[in-house]
């Protein structure tokens, strides 16, 4: 909000200047007004575009149009030694012009297109830095705050470098937090908690950043856009997130993902005693979990609900949202002669 006071008071003041200055200019007051608001215009586009760029991107169409510059100034500097300025001084104008516009495209573009085969940005100088710690850098959205097993990852050291928290992020919790829905406004304090202790903990590199895009709505989206700019990767444990950031090559860390990847191996005709808790959603079905709370679905188990029962495992469903165990009760494998 305060950044678009900030952009409309800019281009005020550049209709303002343009205004002043129409008499040096030897135009009228409107041309300079429209003109001073035109170039105000033009540089706030410029700086809404540049949001969306990271700065090893920004850094490449610099590099790439300023050698464009120089080999223009080059050129027509050979061109002044070999032809008379005197009676070809339109000539040299034209060329100046001419060759300063297109070698500044092409540098730019092509050094854009090419930015990742440049040395100067993946190996040497500030930039190697830069671009080493980007790749450390890690953004956590809400679902994953609030579920809270993050804090203990991080703290046995499996995920390494800085948790970005964006400021969007932070107040997303603290609307939940606000909720009168009772079970929300709990979620809400529980993702706050967690991450004072991800700040107060010494093993946790926390950073909240204000990088922010206005003319983005969801917060999903704004993730995706910022793990671009950042060149970093988002944790989360919301299936649908995971989805559309691998469609837009965006590196997602699933935690429920790596939650079945450290599950016991469970194999099909394995036994486990269990106890029923609910019914499931097809008929007859009922519902169990195990410990690490992997959903266990029991064939004719509805009637046993409330009691504890053996089952033998007949299929595992792994799936990015968590794993289903299928099961049979052990009475009925024997009877069938399984």
């Amino acid at each position: 909000m305060y950044m678009w006071l900030i952009r409309i008071l800019f281009v005020i003041v550049g209709a303002l200047v343009g205004f002043s200055c129409c008499e040096h200019l030897q135009i009228s007051k409107w041309q300079g007004l429209t003109a001073g608001m035109g170039f105000s215009l033009i540089l706030v586009g410029i700086e809404r575009f540049s949001k969306r760029m990271s700065l090893k991107d920004l850094l490449s169409c610099l590099l790439g149009l300023s050698i464009g510059l120089i080999t223009a100034d080059l050129l027509v500097f050979l061109a002044s030694k070999i032809i008379n300025k005197e009676e070809s001084s339109h000539i040299l104008s034209v060329l100046a012009a001419g060759s300063g516009l297109t070698l500044g495209y092409l540098g730019m573009a092509v050094t854009y297109k090419r930015r990742d085969e440049i040395n100067f940005f993946s190996t040497t100088g500030v930039l190697a830095g830069r671009r080493g710690r980007n790749s450390d850098l890690k953004i956590l959205d809400t679902n994953v705050i609030i579920d809270g097993r993050i804090l203990d990852i991080c703290e046995t050291g499996f995920i390494e470098g800085i948790m970005i928290i964006p400021r969007f992020v932070l107040k997303e919790l603290q609307y939940i937090a606000d909720s009168s829905d009772v079970l929300r406004r709990n979620r809400g304090r529980r993702g706050l908690d967690i991450l004072n202790a991800m700040q107060k903990s010494p093993n946790i590199h926390v950073k909240i950043t204000e990088e922010d895009f206005e003319d983005i709505k969801e917060v999903d989206a704004k993730l995706i856009q910022l793990a671009k700019v950042l060149d970093a990767k988002v944790i989360t444990n919301d299936f649908n997130l995971n989805q559309i950031a691998e469609l837009q090559a965006v590196t997602v860390l699933n935690i429920n993902e790596l939650a079945n990847a450290v599950k016991p191996i469970i194999l099909p005709g394995e036994a486990m005693n269990v106890r029923v808790v609910k019914e499931g959603k097809e008929y007859g079905q009922g519902v169990a979990y195990l410990d690490d709370g992997t959903m266990v679905v029991v064939d004719s188990g509805r009637i046993l609900m409330g009691q504890t029962v053996d089952v033998v495992v007949t299929s595992i469903l792994n799936t990015a949202a968590g794993r289903m165990i299928f099961t049979k009760k052990k009475d009925e494998i024997n009877s069938n002669g399984m």
